[in-house]
């Protein structure tokens, strides 16, 4: 984030040499919608994940009923 509003502020060099403010591209019509496109696609897709599939990556072990009298195998001592 800091990259880019130093790129914003201070401007970026060129092999052409073009400092006048005229002929740089605007920040915030095309680069800020370009990456709030793919914010919001993001998130999507991860609220997809969420909230229908939430058990996609569980562990089959975590839906055994616990037994308090069982020390579970995978913490049982040598």
């Amino acid at each position: 984030m800091m990259h880019m509003m130093a790129l914003h502020v201070h401007g970026s060099s060129n092999p052409l040499g073009i400092t006048g403010n005229l002929d740089r591209l605007p920040m915030h019509g095309y680069f800020i919608f370009k990456d709030l496109v793919t914010v919001f696609v993001y998130l999507i897709a991860l609220s997809l994940f969420v909230f229908y599939s939430p058990n996609t990556l569980g562990h089959p072990d975590n839906y055994i009923p616990g037994n308090p009298l069982v020390t579970p195998a995978s913490i049982v001592p040598e």
